[in-house]
C-alpha cells in the first residue's frame, strides 16, 4: 500500500511539474504565420510586416556603413546576406532604373518606367520615399511559387536623392475584382 501510495504521489508531482513547465515557456520574439497550402501543409511562411521592416532597415544601415557600389554588389548577389528565401531587396534609380534586383538579373540597368504594372509600382514607390518611407500592395510574380502572380506589400526607403530601396512579401493570390465589385468598393 505504501509503494501505491509513494507512486502515485510521484506521479501526481511530476504531472504537475510538466504542466507548470508547459504555461512558463518563453514566446517566441518574431512573429512567424504559417499558411497551409492543399500542396505543401504548413510550408509557407508568411513574414511579419516587422521583419520585412527590420530587412529593408538592415539593408539602408549596410548601404551606410560599405557604401552604395559594395551594396549594390551584395543586394544583387542571388546568394548573398540580402536574400532570404521571398525576402530580396531591390533597388531602383528616382527615373525608374534597376540598380538591384537579385530574382530578375536581366533588368538590372534597365528602366522601368513604362513596363505597365511595375511602371505604376515605381511611381507609386516613388511617391513613397520622396519624404522618406512607406508601404505599398501590388500584384507580383512570386519566384517560390514558379512565378505565380501573388499580392505583394513592400517597404521603402528613401537612401538619397539618387536612389532608393525596398524589399516585400507576399500576402496571398492575387483577388480580382469584376467591375460591378469594383465599383462598390
Amino acid at each position: 500500500m505504501k509503494k501505491e501510495c509513494l507512486s502515485f504521489i510521484l506521479a501526481l508531482i511530476l504531472g504537475l511539474f510538466l504542466i507548470t513547465a508547459g504555461c512558463t515557456q518563453n514566446q517566441p520574439a518574431e512573429t512567424v504565420n504559417i499558411v497551409e497550402t492543399d500542396e505543401n501543409l504548413g510550408s509557407d511562411n508568411y513574414i511579419s510586416n516587422e521583419t520585412l521592416v527590420a530587412f529593408v532597415d538592415s539593408a539602408v544601415e549596410y548601404v551606410k556603413k560599405y557604401g552604395k557600389e559594395k551594396a549594390l554588389l551584395e543586394f544583387n548577389n542571388p546568394n548573398g546576406s540580402f536574400i532570404d528565401g521571398e525576402l530580396y531587396i531591390f533597388a531602383y534609380t528616382f527615373n525608374g532604373t534597376t540598380l538591384a534586383h537579385p530574382v530578375s538579373p536581366e533588368k538590372v540597368g534597365v528602366n522601368r518606367m513604362d513596363e505597365g504594372e511595375t511602371g505604376i509600382f515605381l511611381r507609386d514607390c516613388i511617391e513613397l520615399v520622396k519624404n522618406g518611407s512607406g508601404f505599398n500592395t501590388i500584384n507580383y510574380l512570386n519566384p517560390a511559387h514558379n512565378l505565380t502572380p501573388e499580392s505583394k506589400l513592400v517597404y521603402c526607403v528613401k537612401i538619397d536623392d539618387e536612389w532608393w530601396l525596398g524589399s516585400g512579401i507576399y500576402t496571398g493570390p492575387v483577388i480580382s475584382l469584376n467591375s460591378s465589385e469594383a465599383d462598390s468598393l
